[in-house]
């Protein structure tokens, strides 16, 4: 049996909590053709690695998109009948934030984008508001901003799977509808 996934999901979860390979097994679930937009960028050998596991553990099946800053056109490129796994906005708003873009203005780009899009799209995100507060400016507006981001992103959401020690939770919707 297949799954039928709605417009939008979003897993979020804690650091190294699972949510990417619980995404990627529910986007394969679908038996669709499957897109991976990844944002991750390899400035550092620790970097390098986390791509390469994640690389590594999906299958031959998976067309990726390499969408460091440009998401929303990653998106436009999409065509109806597929699942999208959108790796991970996170790292995109980091991303943004480094190379000083309008955070707003490519929010609004992104969910227009997801709108707009013809596919079943499942968007991995980090839960960063559940720690202490940031002892600098940068690192204090970019927890404002993701935490804006994913209020916004589990908004629109039709699911919102929360991940911890690789074990989803509903947040919104039921979990049992994402079950094959």
């Amino acid at each position: 049996m297949t799954l039928s996934l709605p417009d939008l999901t979003l897993v979020i979860g804690g650091a190294a909590s699972g949510k990417s390979a619980y995404a990627e097994r529910l986007a394969e679930s679908t038996g669709l053709p499957l897109t991976y937009i990844a944002t991750a960028q390899a400035f550092d050998d620790e970097m390098k690695l986390k791509i390469a596991a994640h690389q590594a553990r999906r299958s031959s099946h998976w067309t990726t998109v390499e969408a460091p800053l440009d998401v929303a056109l990653a998106l436009s490129d999409i065509g109806t009948g597929r699942v999208v796994l959108l790796d991970c906005v996170t790292l995109w708003l980091s991303n943004l934030l480094v190379a000083e873009a309008d955070l707003m203005s490519q929010e609004t780009r992104l969910l227009n984008a997801l709108i707009a899009c013809p596919a079943q799209v499942v968007i991995v995100t980090n839960e960063v508001g559940a720690g202490i507060v940031p002892d600098n400016a940068l690192a204090r507006r970019f927890r404002a901003a993701q935490g804006r981001l994913n209020q916004t992103l589990a908004a629109r959401a039709s699911h919102v799977v929360g991940v911890m020690a690789g074990l989803p939770f509903a947040l919104k919707g039921d979990l049992t509808e994402l079950s094959t």
